[in-house]
């Protein structure tokens, strides 16, 4: 369940309440007249199933509260109700499928904001990776897999690309510039390896055979993005934002950064061209997966909406 905390104007009230009691899976309603002071109104509080969450907070963006007064969204971890129970019973489908897009934008536009936090942590997981390639150590490339935090301007992408938000720009600049400023920053970092006699061409041109797969991408390192990506979106758009781990160490985009950078570094082009290669499949791979499952969860949840009035 979802617990909603409304500001509303006076003159507005009455049509939030009627929106907010002909929803389907709604319930225990309270209104506060002129309880609100920054802004002036009313407050109106209820709780929503999470499967019909997204249906009502559209319908109050249309009433223009968003706007006029305050809408805030809260998750319910425990609700001892029958009429919750009623409610979640009489919303369409299940709450662990629902999407509540204002939440997913929300979420992607925090996540793929290019903040000195985000440069960091691409930095220095693509400064882990090439102590990785380097050494030819499996378990630093996922440690580093695990640190990036790139999946989150992909997925603002995804979701620009089908709700026409206004995250494309912001999430392919934190994206581009992100990985630009830390291969640029893991060229030095090699260099200075190289120099105090930790870092060798001769290990980079070694046979490696742990971490070799990240300059010979393949049809299975596209195919491994796309899976990744749809597992990646499908945990941001649920409850189960705990899968978001294994996806980051499913797909070979930091490690791929980190070995162009350092092949470069060496001038082993060869490499460098490769690991580029391997980076941008990984990365249309996952924004086309991302897209698609956002479309079809879109259309799923469209029909059920449909469906919604013929069960009921």
């Amino acid at each position: 369940m979802l617990h909603l905390r409304l500001i509303t104007p006076a003159d507005r009230t009455d049509d939030v309440v009627r929106l907010v009691e002909r929803t389907v899976g709604t319930t225990h309603l309270a209104v506060f007249p002129g309880a609100a002071r920054n802004p002036a109104g009313d407050i109106v509080m209820c709780d929503v199933a999470r499967e019909a969450g997204d249906e009502l907070l559209t319908g109050l963006q249309r009433l223009g509260i968003d706007s006029t007064g305050s809408i805030a969204v809260e998750n319910i971890d425990l609700s001892l109700s029958r009429r919750a129970d009623k409610a979640e019973a009489e919303a369409p489908g299940e709450g662990a499928d629902a999407v509540l897009w204002e939440h997913l934008t929300e979420a992607t536009h925090e996540e793929s904001t290019l903040s000195v936090t985000y440069v960091a942590f691409i930095t220095l997981a693509t400064m882990i990776a090439a102590c990785g390639v380097v050494l030819d150590n499996a378990i630093l490339i996922v440690g580093a897999m695990a640190v990036g935090p790139e999946f989150g301007p992909l997925a603002g992408i995804c979701t620009a690309l089908v709700r026409r938000a206004r995250l494309a720009a912001r999430s392919l600049t934190a994206l581009l510039a992100g990985f630009a400023f830390a291969m640029l920053v893991t060229v030095g970092f090699t260099y200075f390896m190289d120099g105090v006699g930790l870092f060798t061409k001769v290990q980079l041109e070694a046979e490696r055979p742990n971490t070799n797969f990240i300059y010979r991408p393949d049809a299975f390192s596209f195919v491994v993005a796309v899976l990744a990506g749809a597992a990646g979106t499908l945990s941001l758009t649920s409850s189960k934002s705990g899968a978001l781990v294994g996806v980051a160490i499913s797909v070979t985009t930091v490690p791929a950064a980190a070995n162009a950078a350092v092949a470069c570094a060496f001038t082993e082009y060869h490499q460098a061209w490769g690991s580029t290669v391997q980076l941008l499949l990984n990365l249309l791979g996952i924004v086309l997966a991302g897209t698609l499952t956002l479309l079809a969860q879109k259309w799923f949840w469209a029909r059920q909406r449909e469906r919604a009035p013929e069960l009921g």
